[in-house]
């Protein structure tokens, strides 16, 4: 099974809903919608659409981060899965719109600033351990080794997400690829997808989720490689 898709809806919903059969929600990252707005959006989308869900950053980043400006959020402890009230509350409001989403995955991508630290890994720990399991947790870490990374996905049983430009994924038989475009403005060249055609037919589960400007478009050239369109 290989899934194609898009991080966010780089159009207007209905058109995306025409063209894919997933998408990884990026709203519940910045401030997660209305339970009303998670079911309406259930509603349009019908029973064979897959939404994954992107953690509401407060789990996942610092109160610094221009990101909470971005928000409006007034939040003064949080990020970098503190064992604190604000943590654990935005933790139930991305499991709330998930739920209602029916989504089977919830993604956690965590900062550069993120240090591969004791105190970070003792908080991984603790709030992976504290919440229900409910769904398949995906984690991308930016900055640490291989070991690190290894070492925590399969104690907390995490799947790795990685682009595949940049890196191999180190854990998990379901694969999890975010695709940046290197700098964000790239547009992938048939080589670059034919290539990546290559690698997720080496898996049985792969979600593909691009994250590109020209995301849109990269992903429907690619999704007719694979033959998915």
């Amino acid at each position: 099974m290989i899934r194609v898709g898009c991080c966010g809806f780089p159009v207007a919903m209905q058109k995306y809903l025409k063209t894919f059969r997933v998408v990884e929600v990026q709203k519940t990252f910045y401030r997660p919608p209305d339970p009303e707005t998670a079911e309406r959006w259930r509603m349009l989308a019908g029973d064979d659409f897959e939404f994954t869900v992107k953690a509401f950053q407060v789990i996942t980043h610092p109160p610094s981060s221009p990101t909470y400006r971005k928000a409006r959020l007034d939040i003064d402890d949080g990020g970098f899965f503190k064992p604190v009230k604000a943590v654990f509350d935005a933790w139930e409001k991305t499991r709330e719109i998930a739920e209602i989403l029916r989504s089977g995955i919830v993604v956690f991508q965590t900062p550069k600033s993120f240090a591969e630290t004791e105190e970070n890994k003792r908080n991984m720990r603790e709030f992976f351990s504290s919440i229900e399991r409910d769904f398949t947790f995906c984690w991308e870490p930016r900055g640490w080794n291989d070991d690190g990374i290894r070492e925590i996905c399969q104690k907390l049983d995490l799947i790795h997400v990685v682009d595949p430009f940049a890196g191999r994924s180190l854990h998990g038989d379901l694969k999890y690829f975010r695709l940046h475009g290197f700098n964000y403005r790239h547009r992938y060249s048939d080589e670059e997808l034919e290539w990546l055609v290559r690698e997720v037919e080496k898996f049985e589960r792969c979600y593909v989720m691009f994250n590109n400007v020209h995301m849109f478009d990269d992903a429907q050239r690619f999704a007719k490689l694979l033959k998915l369109l």
